[in-house]
């Protein structure tokens, strides 16, 4: 019997696009981005906001916000436990108070381990404050988007939240404040629709997929072939939808310099 050591697998990961083994030590090293090819592995909420806040500064709202089955949908009680339990969040979406580069900013990150970062009736609620408190204080609003869409369990009150959260950003965007949406992979669906594409300046990470209805509907509506690169942020920036598509080890820096722009206010104490 031939003897070989021993490798864990979870020690590796290949890469999806270039095939590229790499350690996963490396990737974690490397903010969760292939080295060899540049594409950008889906990160959680905690770990953004580690690597977008200033470290410390990050002061969540609503922590204890759940959702519940407000309209009886069938299973979907047991889905959301299975949510919590699977992501270690109470929700689809993280906000807060921090400080990017030393400026403060209300800062919201969507979660696409929980529910794919559906966006149900507190997810809706949860973005809406953030804007509200935002607006009260005089704050720019950062959001990182990553969603399946509106959350089907929850009906029309789902839909309903597109409305309400397009609300607060016009609220928030006619007392003169910034906003900047970051689009990372996948943006679809009904936040697309709403709060992703409402942004003041609208940033996203390379290769995501951006777009409202997927595109087999699409091509079964206006009956024609799409583009290959069709919903991908490349592809955005070049029709006028994005102002830039940023590489995740910029992505801070890039923030810092247009909170810097527009006027935002530094934390007491800070350099």
């Amino acid at each position: 019997m031939e003897n070989r050591p021993y490798i864990p697998d979870e020690l590796w990961v290949k890469c999806p696009v270039c095939k590229t083994p790499v350690l996963s030590a490396d990737l974690e090293e490397n903010l969760k981005v292939c080295p060899k090819c540049g594409y950008h592995f889906r990160i959680g909420a905690r770990q953004r906001i580690g690597i977008t806040a200033d470290e410390g500064s990050f002061e969540e709202f609503d922590a204890e916000m759940i959702s519940s089955n407000v309209i009886g949908f069938p299973d979907y009680t047991r889905k959301l436990k299975n949510a919590r339990l699977n992501s270690g969040e109470n929700e689809s979406v993280i906000t807060g108070l921090a400080t990017i580069g030393g400026y403060e900013t209300v800062l919201a990150v969507m979660n696409s381990q929980f529910m794919m970062g559906s966006m149900g009736t507190v997810t809706g609620e949860k973005i809406t404050r953030a804007f509200e408190y935002a607006a009260k204080h005089r704050l720019p609003v950062v959001i990182f988007t990553v969603s399946g869409g509106a959350r089907m369990q929850e009906g029309i009150l789902s839909l309903m939240q597109m409305a309400k959260t397009s609300g607060a950003v016009k609220r928030h965007s006619d007392a003169g404040l910034l906003y900047i949406t970051v689009l990372t992979d996948p943006t679809t669906g009904g936040v697309t629709a709403s709060f992703a594409m409402e942004g003041d300046v609208i940033l996203s990470e390379p290769r995501a997929l951006v777009g409202f209805a997927g595109p087999r509907v699409i091509e079964q509506t206006i009956r024609q072939k799409l583009p290959k690169d069709f919903q991908s942020a490349e592809f955005l920036l070049e029709k006028g939808f994005v102002d830039a598509v940023v590489p995740r080890g910029e992505l801070k820096e890039t923030l810092t310099r247009l909170l810097k722009l527009h006027g935002a206010v530094r934390r007491e104490g800070e350099k």
